[in-house]
């Protein structure tokens, strides 16, 4: 049996993002962010009831502030009280998974979306993604970017503007673009 694009798209395999299904997705998505982002003048919990409609999971007490920009949003699961400051921008095309505790500063950008580096794959339209996996009570600085299939070990801590290329352990500080371990 063939499977579909979509299919293909959650599995972390290439795929073509052109697809009807997937397209029809990131509009639905659009329209939710949409109303979504015109609550910022509402309350906190208002967010929270918009933000089970279409996340994948989201725990007690977790904030985005508008506005937020995603894909899917289905893939994106949050635990209880992270905080995702303004102007959040999460690629999900796979899984990103956030701890709870966690708290994510303005402008971070977290991408899971990848390209092949054939140019020929590309010109077909062709990519995939790699899971990003934030641990529970992490704080990301402001401007960071998250890259495609990085792990962000319990209790880290990412400097504002640093580039993750790479897996971050568990309690370590990076900064840097690329971020790398910095000491005490």
């Amino acid at each position: 049996m063939t499977r579909s694009e979509k299919e293909k798209m959650l599995a972390g395999e290439m795929y073509n993002a052109a697809d009807p299904e997937i397209q029809a997705d990131l509009l639905v998505t659009g329209a939710w962010l949409k109303r979504y982002n015109n609550t910022l003048g509402d309350p906190a919990d208002q967010w929270h009831v918009l933000l089970c409609e279409r996340l994948g999971e989201v725990g007690p007490g977790a904030v985005i502030r508008p506005p937020f920009h995603c894909d899917y949003g289905f893939n994106i699961r949050i635990g209880a009280h992270v905080y995702l400051n303004f102007n959040c921008v999460i690629l999900d095309v796979a899984e990103v998974t956030i701890g709870e505790g966690t708290a994510i500063g303005p402008a971070v950008q977290i991408y899971t979306a990848d390209h092949p580096h054939d140019p020929e794959q590309r010109q077909a339209g062709l990519q995939f993604g790699r899971p990003v996996r934030i641990g529970r009570h992490v704080w990301i600085g402001g401007g960071a970017i998250i890259l495609p299939g990085v792990t962000i070990g319990d209790n880290a801590v990412v400097g504002a503007g640093s580039v993750v290329t790479r897996d971050v352990p568990a309690g370590a500080k990076v900064l840097g673009s690329p971020a790398r371990v910095k000491g005490c």
